[in-house]
């Protein structure tokens, strides 16, 4: 693109947050007066912003990709961008937003619970509209599940235990379950914070790194299923994960939940697995897959499929437990499903942490806090996403990722028109 391209599309788009405010509430224009439907854990004498205001700051911080609370409110603290976050939000022009001091202390109050239910909403929303139906495969939706290190200065992990490398670390760690909506879009469907209690650090003493590491994120997991499936009783989900989950327990929950799963497979993990599958003479063959179906596992029948990529000369593989039947009309097909396990690393987690903020900072040190920080970084982040896919590739407008973020803050502070203003999210109002 030459110079001349890049003036005319900067003139197009002279009003980026007006541009993701439309966005907003074309996909989901309740989210505002979801935040005011929250409840208030603080005094009523005490309150001088709204549960709107309090969340749609925070919303807004998100947006902005700005990484820490004080930087949110040297970056707000001017009158003109006070004004407009204020009116989008839904409120009269305030002169100020809140500070970051007072955003902690009522995080610290706020639960949880509150967060994951407003962050859930779009994405029953959007299922509800058929907007993404394009991204299923066999009629189901690709739920991908991992976990991620966040702050530290939580949990415990020792590395190189016993030598003279050996360090501890604190930390938290979070196992997230994204829903795949197309190849840059990801949205969070529930978060399960991993918690180490006295008693799970005892039945850990004997245990190396990855061992706790498998400890805690598979007990999480059956949480964060329950609560997946509480949420979404009726979500056809095929569940995509790494070798970690490669387990009866696992296998069991998602035949019990009705789900279908194809789950990473690395070699020595369920060693009767791979000893029938080489047992087995006559394998299923395409170009580059190699599949048996119906291997007995516990008394249950589970498909095993090998694919070989070759990218610049190498050949790697890839294998997989599955719960669909693999023919050779498919087999290829759900190889490239299984590698969209990686959307949750560069769509997810590696976005939030590199290109649109960084997750990792600790914007607070209380527990309740933290949590609830990245839960709101997950409703900002995927408005965002929308915004880039809706709006930034449909008009053909080219950015760098870390430049979206700063060009939004920057129009934060623009005089707004009359156009500018749209009608504030209701419930009542219809999603267009």
């Amino acid at each position: 693109m030459g110079r001349k391209e890049r003036r005319i599309q900067k003139k197009f788009e002279k009003d980026p947050i007006r541009e993701l405010d439309k966005v907003q509430n074309r996909f989901y224009s309740q989210l505002f007066w979801k935040f005011s439907q929250t409840e208030d854990p603080r005094h009523p004498s005490y309150i001088t912003y709204t549960n709107r205001m309090m969340l749609g700051t925070l919303y807004y911080k998100g947006i902005a990709g700005t990484d820490s609370m004080q930087e949110m409110t040297e970056k707000f603290n001017d009158e003109a961008v006070s004004k407009n976050l204020s009116v989008f939000m839904g409120e009269t022009a305030k002169e100020y937003v809140p500070h970051h001091v007072t955003e902690n202390a009522y995080l610290e109050r706020l639960d949880p619970k509150e967060l994951e239910e407003i962050k859930q909403d779009p994405v029953y929303h959007l299922i509800r509209k058929r907007c993404f139906e394009d991204a299923r495969y066999k009629k189901k939706w690709l739920v991908i599940v991992d976990g991620t290190q966040l702050y530290c200065d939580c949990l415990e992990r020792c590395s190189n235990k016993g030598t003279d490398k050996e360090i501890t670390l604190y930390h938290r760690d979070v196992l997230e379950a994204k829903i795949y909506f197309g190849e840059k879009l990801v949205a969070s469907i529930g978060s399960e914070f991993i918690e180490n209690n006295g008693e799970d650090r005892k039945r850990q003493e004997g245990m190396n790194a990855e061992e706790i590491k498998q400890d805690c994120e598979t007990k999480a997991f059956f949480r964060l299923a329950e609560r997946i499936k509480k949420r979404f009783p009726r979500l056809p989900i095929l569940l995509l994960a790494d070798s970690l989950y490669a387990s009866k327990q696992v296998m069991e929950l998602c035949r019990e939940y009705k789900w279908e799963f194809l789950i990473r497979y690395k070699k020595g993990s369920i060693p009767s697995i791979a000893e029938e599958y080489e047992k087995i003479p006559e394998k299923g063959k395409t170009e580059k897959a190699e599949f048996v179906n119906e291997i007995d596992y516990e008394g249950k029948p589970v498909h095993v499929l090998r694919y070989r990529e070759e990218k610049e000369g190498e050949i790697t593989e890839f294998q997989w437990l599955c719960s669909i039947k693999i023919s050779k009309e498919n087999a290829e097909k759900m190889a490239k499903t299984g590698r969209k396990r990686w959307k949750i690393e560069n769509e997810g987690f590696n976005r939030q942490k590199n290109w649109q903020g960084d997750i990792t900072h600790a914007c607070s040190w209380n527990d309740q806090s933290q949590k609830n920080h990245y839960l709101m970084e997950q409703i900002s982040d995927f408005m965002k996403q929308l915004y880039e896919y809706y709006y930034l590739k449909k008009n053909g407008i080219e950015k760098k990722q870390k430049n979206i973020s700063s060009d939004l803050l920057a129009s934060f502070g623009r005089q707004l028109t009359k156009e500018d203003i749209f009608p504030v999210d209701e419930y009542t109002q219809s999603c267009n």
